[in-house]
């Protein structure tokens, strides 16, 4: 006859438990996705069903026909994609350079950079407004992604990587002939793919989310990111129109849905690595 193993109670209790986390986790995103398809009766008369008989496109349509939100939308991708791409490129040379480069003042540099971790960046909204405003960078691309290019905690991240970082790899490529910066950017940066992969989802969703420089530096609608342009199309456009609100919020979550599937694999071994550092 087969043999069964004992069934363990408490396993059975930690999985229900866990399951009834995860549902109550999971239907409020589920209901807000039905939402967007539903007409605006449907959600003021208080039921919380995920199908309703007269679910359609409409308020999507209106959203991206009537409204800025495609406007918005496009200024977030902007702002996030150039900001991660160059938080990405910089971190992780600067990690690069704290880990692996031999100079006068390092240890300096790492102590104030460990020492600025420490200031909330709420401190220095004022200061970063009058430079820019100093500059002329106000109400531009510029203005949110200049200040927030480079992040210490990640320069962090990939130094604790490159501190672990065989060196018999770099000094296979100096001996095939490779120069510094050839080496850093072939060999390197695609073997940091797993840290620089968890950097970039971090980043992205940092750019993605920001809602305080936006709001202090952008004056112009056509301007506004994504965050800031919801809050506007809520308290002055959409009013109680829930239906419009919940399609507008969905597709605010689609790019880092997209960008968590992409890069899933290699976020997933990069938290181990950490784990086991």
């Amino acid at each position: 006859m087969p043999s069964f193993k004992k069934i363990n109670p408490w396993r059975i209790f930690l999985y229900l438990i866990l399951l009834i986390f995860a549902a109550t986790t999971l239907y409020p995103f589920l209901w807000m996705v039905a939402a967007s398809f539903m007409p605006l009766r449907e959600i003021v008369g208080g039921g919380m069903r995920l199908i309703v008989p007269d679910m359609s496109l409409d308020n999507y349509r209106h959203i991206f026909t009537v409204t800025q939100f495609p406007r918005w939308f496009l200024n977030s991708f902007i702002v996030a994609f150039v900001g991660t791409i160059l938080n990405v490129l910089l971190n992780t040379m600067a990690g690069y350079s704290l880990s692996r480069l031999e100079y006068p003042g390092r240890q300096a540099v790492f102590y104030a950079l460990l020492a600025l971790i420490m200031i909330p960046g709420q401190v220095l909204l004022v200061p970063n407004f009058m430079l820019l405003n100093e500059l002329g960078m106000l109400d531009s691309y510029t203005a949110l992604i200049v200040p927030a290019m480079v992040n210490i905690s990640h320069i962090f991240l990939m130094r604790q990587f490159f501190i672990n970082f065989p060196s018999e790899c770099e000094e296979a490529a100096y001996i095939d002939g490779l120069g510094r910066f050839a080496c850093f950017f072939r060999i390197c940066m695609p073997l940091a793919r797993t840290a620089i992969a968890t950097q970039a989802i971090f980043v992205f969703m940092g750019f993605w989310n920001e809602f305080t420089r936006p709001m202090l530096y952008i004056r112009s609608m056509d301007m506004l990111t994504l965050p800031v342009g919801l809050q506007m199309f809520q308290s002055r456009d959409a009013g109680q129109m829930w239906n419009q609100i919940m399609a507008a919020a969905t597709v605010s979550v689609v790019p880092i849905v997209i960008i968590y599937l992409i890069f899933n694999k290699y976020f997933l071994i990069g938290l181990r690595m950490d784990g086991d550092k």
